[in-house]
């Protein structure tokens, strides 16, 4: 069995850093847990973030001698559970922040949350409903 407790990481290709660097931290309030400083030839270049303390974190990497363009669908989402009504001043803060609204592909994250697309067009669903 997996501990439950056990640290989650999401990664996946960015094409900006500093554009998913504002989204994230200043839209959504995310803090910068680590983000590589120097360009090291054959390594990545990596921004993580995610809450303090927090049992994941999201990874974004950008390798500029071999990028690989983000991909995103409609149904490639990253949804947080916010257990309370999503407020228009952090859906606001998303959108001014490099986000766009955008519908959900699926009607059930429109009825119980917000869906915003971030600087690479993956989508982030703020949703109104707790988890368990």
């Amino acid at each position: 069995m997996i501990d439950p407790s056990a640290h989650i990481r999401i990664a996946r290709p960015c094409g900006d850093l500093a554009a998913a660097e504002r989204f994230y931290v200043q839209g959504l309030g995310l803090e910068v847990l680590w983000r590589t400083t120097e360009r090291v030839s054959g390594e990545h270049d990596l921004l993580m973030v995610g809450p303090a303390g927090g049992p994941w974190h999201f990874e974004l990497t950008r390798d500029p001698e071999r990028p690989i363009e983000p991909a995103p669908t409609v149904d490639d989402l990253f949804v947080l559970y916010l257990g309370a009504p999503v407020e228009e001043s952090l859906v606001a803060r998303l959108v001014a922040a490099g986000g766009t609204r955008v519908p959900a592909h699926n009607p059930y994250w429109d009825e119980h949350g917000v869906t915003v697309a971030d600087p690479d067009g993956y989508r982030l669903v703020l949703c109104s409903r707790t988890w368990g």
